[in-house]
């Protein structure tokens, strides 16, 4: 185990070889860790344990430090089964042990397992006594399950953050002062736009909340990814701006295309931005990593999204791209819609309508270019660009 404080301990898992996480919809080049909490204390406090494939590694390894007949009670912050995939074995050894959760986190836990065990429900403002510590609970409804909550230790001032302030990361330290902050930077955006981004209301709601119970925080602990140690609160400051219509000063121009038509007219728009000293990004949706593009349509200030029409849609990646947009809320962003076609040509219309059900801000009208674009498509999609880059917050 890692002592991360006078009496808690990382008793988690490092998964360095994980490429692919929710199924196959995040992907995870750098890897990333199941972090299980052991509270040390007058009492022993098992808080989450880990994702399923990993569950008996991890028993033997709790057996080992701390002996499951010496835990007096577990919290399941979050019951999702990378955090809850080992609770039935521990549970079958332990029928007695009281299981602290949220009262959704007892209706989640009976559905995953469909055992009665000991639940004790707790809520926001709750506390009970362990030794030197109090813990504290507070629920996170919906950020990002309607179980989650986070648990305050107020002796060691440590708050077990669930998936709030996590990263899927795995690095050469547990703490934020020994990675290299660019890359955990890069990971905490990442993981905030893929899985975070529909509930930015709540979190900026919830933010303000748990700023009003004047939490004296060292360490913010979350269940995947490094532990914040230095200057933790930096994590929740980000937290605040990313849920209050963030943007860089940044286009991204994403494409796909069948034979470059659709790729050129992307270029002469990339080309219009360019011309106004806009930094753009340019990227082909067919071979671009998905919770990349969603990553940088997040941090981006203006979006331009074609394709070639193929059955009077998108291609199939463009249609992801754009469902994506709309399901994680990105509201705000300047867009321009465009692509080639032969036959009828409606892919720059589907692509406008659902940028307007994700209430972006329609810049121009749809731009279209029968098969092989002229000049004068490429002027036309030039100026998109321009306008595009004048819209720009």
């Amino acid at each position: 185990m890692l002592k991360i404080s006078e009496n808690v301990y990382w008793n988690g898992i490092q998964d360095w070889d994980l490429k692919l996480f929710h199924g196959h919809e995040y992907s995870t080049h750098r890897g990333s860790t199941y972090n299980s909490y052991v509270i040390k204390d007058e009492k022993t406090v098992l808080v989450d344990t880990v994702w399923v494939p990993h569950k008996e590694t991890f028993i033997k390894k709790l057996e080992a430090d701390v002996g499951i007949d010496n835990i007096d009670m577990i919290i399941v912050n979050h019951n999702e089964p990378d955090h809850g995939g080992a609770l039935d074995i521990i549970m079958e050894l332990r029928p007695d042990l009281p299981i602290y959760c949220t009262a959704f986190g007892e209706k989640i836990i009976k559905a995953h397992f469909h055992k009665d065990w000991n639940f004790v429900t707790v809520k926001t403002g709750d506390v009970i006594n362990i030794g030197k510590n109090n813990l504290a609970f507070v629920e996170m409804r919906m950020i990002h399950w309607p179980d989650s909550m986070m648990t305050y230790l107020s002796h060691d001032k440590v708050l077990l953050s669930n998936d709030a302030f996590g990263q899927h990361y795995c690095a050469r330290s547990m703490f934020n002062d020994e990675v290299e902050t660019e890359e955990l930077y890069q990971e905490a955006i990442k993981y905030y736009a893929n899985i975070l981004t529909p509930f930015s209301s709540m979190i900026t709601k919830k933010i303000n909340e748990v700023v009003a119970l004047n939490l004296d925080i060292d360490m913010i602990a979350p269940s995947h990814g490094v532990i914040w140690r230095e200057n933790p609160l930096q994590i929740v400051e980000a937290y605040a701006k990313w849920a209050n219509d963030y943007s860089e000063d940044y286009a991204v121009v994403i494409y796909d295309t069948m034979y470059d038509a659709t790729k050129k007219m992307a270029e002469s728009i990339e080309a219009g931005l360019r011309s106004k000293g806009v930094k753009v990004k340019l990227f082909n949706s067919s071979v671009a990593d998905m919770s990349d593009l969603i990553t940088e349509i997040f941090r981006s200030n203006a979006v331009a999204v074609g394709s070639c029409t193929v059955n009077n849609s998108p291609l199939t990646s463009i249609v992801a791209i754009t469902h994506e947009i709309l399901t994680h809320k990105m509201k705000g962003k300047p867009y321009v819609a465009f692509g080639s076609f032969g036959w009828s040509g409606e892919a720059p219309k589907h692509i406008d309508e659902t940028m307007i059900k994700a209430k972006m801000i329609k810049v121009t009208e749809p731009i279209k270019a029968k098969y092989t674009p002229t000049d004068n498509d490429f002027s036309i999609c030039f100026d998109a660009g321009v306008k595009l880059a004048e819209a720009m917050k």
